[in-house]
């Protein structure tokens, strides 16, 4: 039987998942790299590691799997959104890649609202607005503050892009992943020439777009050999990592809706046509299902911020789990758990990062508030995990109150879903049940299959997915908790209208 890999260029590592062409996955593997804060709020990360974690990845899961070379037909290639990878005439990586959680381009979505007319104008052509994590802020960034850097830039790629350059020299990029760049025509599923023209930029300086499961290429002998695969082995477009994701969920079809807490967290809907939220709150991006669209929100702190917290503040409790050999994010949720829903009036708002859904603001600030003397560390803890869940809900009720998208059934992947608290708080703010599917290797997976299509292995994405995919555990909402965090909700949210002003004030000192 033919085997597929997918592979997840990640903002914390690459992850390479070997996948039978039925469906079943064999192994994994991953492999880490840095991440660069030069500045405050900036972040970025240096391609050559992406390439690096790619080849001893794919190595690593070759061995562990006992395949050869010629078992693999296909990859599908998977990677964080929105981050800009700038080359010169000669491809080589002009400067240190701009990330998705990357908060210097505030100025430049301002200069694109202005290029094109407005705010509305520009949702008009590519169905969002301008937001600091996007792709083309980041290309005006370089052309507004280190313009020799830009002189040189002739090629602009996506993290997944550049790793497919390495792997077939070939120029490519998938609509779901080119989406997050706010460069694209929704409708039409190609980049906005109306936009690009706008913004005095070249078109020849982005790839050309496929649907996902396309083949775009086949590995060089020089991929070939540093992997151990055959020149026969092609490549797919894959898709942005939430999308990817979703496939892996078997978010192909309208009422079903993912939430994954990663590092950021993500709420994501399958649609069958452009439905674009007038105000800009959720994204609407090209889908990895041929097409088809779907509506996203993005929080940038999720896991993240209970990443931070066991960073900074459970250095005792690290200690402690690696004496008894266990995570120690069981440690620190075992707290959360003897904590009653509502962290007895205990907010965290999960704005480390500045936000995306549904603020659009890059000045917000992560805060806890209505600390009192009676608060422990596992107060702390869960109001962490329920201001991810809180923050969840705006975008789900954007979409459920705002677009009428339908939504019969959520389920939960990422980080999180490995947790049953998490799972039991989303259920109980969501108000609805909450489903855990057979897999949890996410977007590696969703390419996996995708490059499976393109393999003939299944005639479709959606039948890939209802084979290869099945609902495993369930979560059911508790009422008592159910009325507790709907009475929260409110004021969460008004925390941030009263703070919004503030925030800003603070990001000039």
């Amino acid at each position: 039987m033919k085997i597929y890999l997918g592979i997840d260029i990640g903002t914390s590592g690459t992850k390479t998942l070997a996948m039978r062409g039925d469906g079943k996955i064999l192994c994994s593997a991953m492999e880490t790299y840095p991440c660069y804060s030069p500045k405050p709020l900036w972040s970025e990360q240096d391609p050559d590691d992406w390439w690096q974690a790619t080849i001893k990845s794919v190595r690593k899961v070759m061995r562990i799997a006992k395949l050869k070379p010629a078992d693999v037909a296909g990859i599908g290639l998977s990677g964080q959104m929105h981050g800009s990878v700038f080359l010169d005439k000669n491809n080589n990586v002009i400067r240190r890649a701009i990330l998705w959680n990357d908060q210097r381009t505030s100025k430049e979505c301002g200069e694109i609202e202005d290029a094109v007319g407005g705010r509305d104008k520009l949702i008009q052509l590519v169905a969002n607005p301008a937001m600091t994590g996007f792709t083309a802020p980041k290309i005006l960034w370089l052309r507004n503050n280190e313009p020799k850097h830009y002189e040189k830039t002739r090629k602009v790629l996506l993290p997944k892009d550049e790793i497919r350059r390495r792997l077939t020299g070939e120029f490519a990029t998938d609509v779901s992943d080119a989406s997050g760049m706010l460069l694209i025509d929704m409708k039409k599923r190609d980049w906005s020439n109306e936009l690009i023209d706008s913004l005095h930029l070249d078109r020849e300086m982005f790839a050309k777009v496929y649907e996902s499961e396309d083949i775009t290429g086949r590995l060089t002998s020089g991929a070939a050999k540093l992997l151990g695969l055959t020149t026969d082995c092609f490549v797919v477009g894959g898709a942005g990592d939430c999308a990817a994701g979703a496939v892996g969920n078997g978010i192909v079809s309208t009422g079903t809706l993912s939430t994954s807490i990663g590092t950021s967290g993500v709420m994501f809907v399958h649609s069958d046509e452009v439905r674009v939220d007038p105000l800009g709150r959720v994204h609407t991006f090209c889908h990895a299902v041929r097409g088809k669209w779907h509506q996203m929100g993005v929080n940038l702190s999720s896991g993240g911020a209970l990443q931070w917290f066991r960073n900074s503040l459970c250095h005792e409790l690290v200690k402690e789990a690696a004496k008894k050999k266990v995570d120690v994010y069981e440690l620190m949720t075992n707290e959360a758990a003897k904590v009653q829903a509502g962290s007895e009036g205990l907010f965290f708002l999960p704005y480390l990062s500045g936000e995306r859904t549904p603020h659009a603001d890059p000045n917000a600030r992560g805060c806890f508030i209505g600390l009192t003397l009676s608060h422990s560390r596992g107060h702390l803890i869960r109001s962490i995990m329920e201001g991810v869940a809180y923050s969840m809900r705006d975008s789900l009720e954007i979409f459920t109150q705002s677009l009428g998208v339908p939504v019969r059934e959520i389920r939960a992947s990422g980080g999180g879903s490995r947790s049953p608290l998490w799972r039991q708080i989303q259920a109980d703010c969501f108000g609805r049940k909450v489903v855990t599917i057979n897999s949890e290797e996410g977007p590696a997976f969703g390419v996996a299959l995708l490059a499976s299509v393109a393999g003939d292995e299944f005639s479709t994405i959606e039948e890939a997915c209802k084979k290869a995919i099945k609902v495993v555990k369930t979560t059911n909402p508790n009422s008592k908790s159910v009325k507790t965090y709907n009475n929260a909700m409110p004021v969460y949210q008004q925390l941030y209208k009263s703070l919004k002003n503030d925030f800003k004030t603070i990001g000039e000192l």
